[in-house]
């Protein structure tokens, strides 16, 4: 429901479903307000930042114009469009006619990894705070929105924090103090922060399949001496802060309890539904999701896959030699492809891979590309048994 403004109007409504959500904040998971300085030299120190950043980040900036004499709407929106989009030869530019509510917002920038906005216009969950001698006055008026100062720079000609900012911020002394002008410190900063920030890397083990094609279930197969869903689960454990094996309702009595399971919550979508599910459950992790029947995958191939994984990306997959495709089913899927991934359910596509061959992903070449090899059918399973057999005989 909307107010005159346009705004969503939110009521608590008992019938609700209680949902893990996101840890938003206005924009994004991570920004920052810039506060206590002039636009321009927040401006200037926002594309300071962003410059250094833009090289393993994608970064966002957030500003309102100062154009208040403009009041006519650009291009089409003047004759009653609701979008706009020119296709520039160096960039994408899509004007918009109707306001952007705090979920729009969210929406439109999930797939930064940080956003920077200006503060005089703009609030976000962290701050950073310029003391600044010539913006005291609008800083002092400015103390409720210090909520969660991350870090302190003074302004040229100032040489300490202001009293109020002090009684305002009680572990000030605590939060790094820098010149404005000490970009390397700055950027510094940004950066432990982001790493910090890193997502926690969960494992997901997808055995809930009816394994039509093989006529009993896959996940049950003996091939190192347990069942492979354990196997499987029992090798990510060396790289996954948690690990679930993904599983139907029906078959949760099934899983060891000494295991972790997580049901389907998103039902008859099959891998794709598993992962939509991990990601409702935990929607701040990433989670390395690998199928049950790679019987061949072992530690170096998924130590190779945790090393090279980029945050950055929407996720970091295996690239199938056979069909020069990404594998979707041994892949680390970021926090960010949770939405990409109901964006497409939307659309009607239910298909993981479709999702990583039109996004920004980080595809990797196996270095034994043998581990990737999946097993569907009787006439796969006797192969794949000779070959473990021949490398078992060789050891």
């Amino acid at each position: 429901m909307k107010n005159q403004g346009g705004n969503v109007i939110s009521k608590e409504h008992s019938k609700h479903t209680a949902l893990v959500r996101p840890a938003f904040g206005t924009f994004n998971r991570k920004e920052w307000a810039i506060v206590g300085a002039p636009c321009t030299n927040i401006k200037l120190l926002a594309g300071q930042v962003i410059s250094a950043l833009s090289v393993n980040y994608k970064c966002a900036y957030v500003d309102t114009t100062h154009n208040d004499h403009v009041v006519q709407l650009p291009g089409k929106l003047a004759s009653g469009a609701v979008f706009e989009y020119t296709d520039e030869i160096n960039y994408r530019q899509l004007n918009y006619s109707a306001d952007f509510n705090s979920f729009t917002l969210r929406e439109t920038f999930a797939a930064a990894d940080l956003v920077i906005a200006n503060g005089n216009h703009h609030q976000c969950k962290a701050q950073v705070v310029i003391i600044s001698e010539n913006k005291r006055a609008s800083l002092q008026k400015r103390i409720d929105q210090l909520t969660n100062v991350q870090l302190l720079l003074l302004a040229d000609g100032t040489d300490d924090v202001f009293d109020f900012i002090k009684d305002a911020i009680p572990n000030w002394q605590q939060l790094p103090l820098y010149q404005v002008s000490d970009i390397e410190n700055i950027v510094a900063f940004f950066n432990a922060q982001m790493e910090k920030a890193k997502p926690v890397l969960n494992g997901l083990v997808l055995a809930g399949g009816k394994s039509q094609r093989m006529g009993f279930d896959k996940g049950e197969v003996n091939w190192h001496g347990k069942a492979q869903r354990y196997h499987m689960a029992d090798m990510l454990k060396a790289f996954c802060s948690d690990v679930y094996i993904s599983c139907r309702a029906d078959q949760q009595q099934e899983i060891d309890a000494s295991y972790t399971s997580l049901p389907d919550t998103f039902t008859g979508l099959g891998p794709y539904g598993a992962i939509l599910s991990a990601f409702r459950e935990k929607p701040d992790s990433a989670w390395l999701v690998i199928a049950s029947d790679l019987p061949l995958m072992d530690e170096p191939a998924l130590q190779y896959l945790t090393d090279n994984r980029n945050p950055s990306s929407v996720a970091t997959a295996y690239n199938s030699p056979q069909i020069e495709f990404p594998e979707p089913l041994i892949t680390i899927w970021e926090p960010k492809s949770y939405p990409v991934l109901l964006s497409f359910l939307a659309q009607g596509y239910s298909c993981p891979r479709k999702v990583l061959i039109n996004n920004d992903v980080t595809l990797l070449n196996a270095q034994n590309p043998d581990v990737l090899t999946n097993v569907n059918t009787p006439d796969e399973l006797e192969r794949i048994k000779k070959v473990l057999h021949q490398k078992i005989a060789a050891e």
